[in-house]
């Protein structure tokens, strides 16, 4: 059973209406979207295709967008948690390196994953007609489902808990939440 007083006291931290928070949570729910629309697109016309030259180019371009639209998504995170209060209680040394565990973990499944995958297979080469010869089912696909996408929000959950930031955790929702539709149409 979930303590709701807890998490309103905690959530009462975070500034909602902020202009940094709203542009993060904007930013964290636009990427995902953004890059199946496109790639979806691209599936059903070849448009990037013909723009870029070919398939492997355009694919390219789109995954040095998405690398782009991740650093902006990563930097409107952290302002929103810097401009938001910190509970002082975490602000120690066992909440950081947690953390950091934490976010180890995450960086571990981004990247290993982006080792199985390739550049293509990470960033939706499929869509462009790059297709993987077979299922990736090595380390991190043999743990769990999705493991960039759980990564990286392992990733914002470590960055939140190493700065104490409420306002971190809420945005972290977001990005499990987004990530969890993605999957779902993605699917």
């Amino acid at each position: 059973q979930v303590d709701v007083a807890a998490m309103v006291r905690l959530f009462g931290y975070v500034d909602v209406t902020d202009t940094g928070f709203i542009v993060a949570a904007l930013s964290i729910a636009f990427n995902p979207l953004f890059w199946n629309v496109v790639a979806r697109w691209e599936h059903k016309t070849r448009a990037l295709s013909q723009v870029f030259g070919s398939p492997r180019a355009a694919c390219y371009c789109l995954g040095a967008v998405i690398l782009v639209l991740n650093c902006v998504r990563s930097h409107c995170f952290t302002e929103a948690m810097k401009s938001q209060p910190k509970v002082e209680g975490w602000d120690c040394h066992w909440t950081y390196y947690s953390g950091l565990a934490i976010s180890a973990v995450g960086t571990l499944f981004v990247i290993s994953s982006f080792l199985a995958l390739g550049f293509t297979g990470t960033f939706l080469g499929d869509y462009f007609g790059i297709l993987m010869e077979e299922k990736v089912t090595s380390f991190p696909f043999s743990i769990l489902d999705n493991p960039m996408y759980w990564g990286s929000t392992a990733i914002y959950l470590g960055w939140s808990l190493m700065h104490a930031s409420p306002a971190g955790l809420l945005l972290t929702a977001v990005v499990a939440i987004s990530y969890t539709i993605a999957v779902l149409y993605e699917g």
